[in-house]
């Protein structure tokens, strides 16, 4: 990418950051299920799972500071600035592997967050497909010993972009938000990361599904549920 078409891509993340940040103050927020204030009277700290479609709305309604995972892709680019303006820290790299940056910005984040930083990863993100969990979160929770809060964030007036793999959700201006949390999740003895991976995909697409049934149509799993197959007689 060129020096211009880096600038392009950070003059456009302030523009976008500027109306989120704006936005984000036309919005009411409310929290269910909320375990945060239990989870830090018990010195537990948190990383966030959410939908690479929730991001916007995720955003909005963290806490300000919140690491996050940005991919090295050209959005990464406009992402990386749009971040920043609405006070957030991010990390370039991808939870797919390591080909993408992934290690060294987990690495970052493990540090970050054993500092005493709340993190989020789209764990679906950067190119899906929607709703299956890649195998970062499992490790950032793994390293850390934080709890894994899988997150759904359901702006009640919304844009979603249907012709996009993810389905992004953009809230409308002076929408109510609600973030519902599911149950908090921590590697148990002898658990292996692929299975704490789908522990944290089951639970999150559960929560969708059932707050949003509609758009949970459209989840992926690592896990489908076989059908059960007739035979004639």
């Amino acid at each position: 990418m060129t020096i211009m078409k880096k600038f392009a891509a950070w003059a456009l993340g302030c523009l976008i950051g500027l109306m989120i940040t704006v936005l984000r103050k036309t919005c009411r927020y409310y929290y269910h299920d909320d375990p945060r204030e239990e989870l830090d009277a018990r010195g537990i700290g948190h990383v966030y799972a959410a939908l690479h479609a929730h991001q916007i709305a995720g955003s909005m309604a963290c806490e300000r500071g919140t690491v996050a995972m940005v991919s090295r892709s050209t959005d990464g680019e406009i992402v990386d600035p749009l971040l920043r303006f609405c006070g957030h820290l991010p990390v370039r790299g991808s939870s797919g592997g390591a080909s993408k940056g992934g290690t060294t910005a987990l690495n970052q984040m493990i540090r970050l967050v054993n500092e005493g930083r709340v993190a989020t990863i789209a764990v679906d993100g950067p190119q899906g497909p929607r709703g299956r969990v890649s195998g970062g979160i499992a490790l950032l929770g793994n390293k850390t010993r934080a709890a894994v809060l899988p997150a759904v964030i359901i702006p009640q007036r919304r844009w979603i972009m249907t012709s996009t793999w993810d389905r992004l959700q953009v809230p409308k201006p002076f929408s109510r938000i609600d973030a519902y949390f599911g149950k908090p999740l921590r590697t148990e003895p002898g658990e292996t990361l692929e299975a704490f991976t789908l522990r944290i995909e089951n639970e999150l697409h559960r929560l969708e599904k059932r707050v949003d049934g509609g758009e949970a149509k459209h989840l992926v799993s690592r896990n489908p549920e076989k059908k059960e197959t007739r035979h004639a007689a």
